[in-house]
Order: structure tokens, then sequence, then C-alpha cells
């Protein structure tokens, strides 16, 4: 069975790639949750998060929105000292200003997922690659969110971490031609 090259690393990443990667999502807490993970990676490969991604879970309180949004310094304080998560001041206190942006976002918007699939017009953009390197590493479409979500104050969101978020989030199926998983219908 052939899969994107990049799946091949280890069977997490080939289990994430088969499962889920691409695979449109509009769950709010679930939207939050790789938003969080796609940041927590700036700098570091995506194995590393999906092996921390239970520990995330099980750190950031499954990534309950509100939660996360109400935690104070003690609990940040706490959140740098364990070693199931990538221990950066930055990314940590990033997380929670993310929540108490995604909270404002649903108060306006009535949920992050009507907010966020705006920037591909509410549906999946299905693209046709035939190798890895013809995949970018960010579009328009990441450009826009990723500007628009600074504005409102968003961290760790730059427009390679959007695009990289569209993809897990199935806003963008970047499944090569040759992958099992291309055209496997996915939309939602």
């Amino acid at each position: 069975m052939e899969r994107c090259s990049w799946a091949n690393v280890s069977e997490l990443d080939q289990k994430y790639h088969d499962e889920e990667w691409g695979v449109p999502v509009h769950d709010d807490q679930q939207l939050f949750e790789m938003l969080i993970l796609e940041g927590a990676q700036a700098g570091l490969s995506w194995t590393t998060i999906l092996k921390k991604r239970e520990g995330y879970r099980e750190a950031f309180d499954k990534f309950h929105i509100e939660t996360v949004a109400a935690y104070d310094e003690k609990k940040v304080a706490e959140l740098l000292e364990n070693p199931t998560i990538v221990r950066n001041k930055l990314k940590v206190n990033g997380t929670v200003t993310n929540a108490k942006l995604v909270l404002e976002i649903q108060k306006e918007f009535g949920s992050f997922n009507e907010y966020i699939w705006q920037f591909v017009g509410g549906k999946p953009i299905i693209n046709h690659w035939e190798t890895l390197a013809d995949v970018p590493t960010s579009t328009p479409e990441s450009d826009a969110m990723s500007k628009t979500l600074k504005k409102k104050g968003f961290k760790f969101v730059g427009t390679t971490i959007c695009y990289a978020y569209m993809q897990a989030t199935g806003m963008v199926n970047d499944h090569l031609t040759s992958c099992f998983r291309y055209g496997v219908d996915v939309s939602s």
C-alpha cells in the first residue's frame, strides 16, 4: 500500500496519516487541539508531537477550551514542569491565550468551526500533487488565516503553521496522487 512518503517515518506517523490527516474536522475542541499541536511543532518534528499527543491531552484537560482559557500562573508553572509536553513557556502561555481567543470567536461567530473554515470557503480544497516537493508550505489561504489570527492576538500561527493546520484538519487535502488516501471521499 503506497502512502505519502512523509508518513513512513514511524508506525505512529502512518496511523495518523491513514486515519486522520486530510479528514475534515468540524468539532471546535478538535480544531483547538490541532491548532495547539501544530503550534507546538514549531522547530520540532511532527513525530515528536505525535509521541507527546496523549501527554498533551492529559496535561491540557483534553483541550477543553473553557478550562484551558481559565488556567492561571500556577497551572502554567505546573505545565512547564510536565515532561509529557513541550515545556516551552511561550508555547504554553500561547495555548492559554489561544483558548481565550477561541472563546471570543465562538461568541462572535457561533463556533470556531464557522470562523476557521471560512478561509477555504467552507469546504475542503482538494489538491493533486504528484510529489512531496510539489506540496507548498503556505498558500494565499494560509497567509490570510495567519494574518487574521495574528491580528486577533493568536500565538504560533505563522502561515506555515496555518497551512499544516489546514492539512491536518482537512481544510486542504494534500495526499499525493499516488497515495492510497488520494481520492478517498472525506468531504463534509
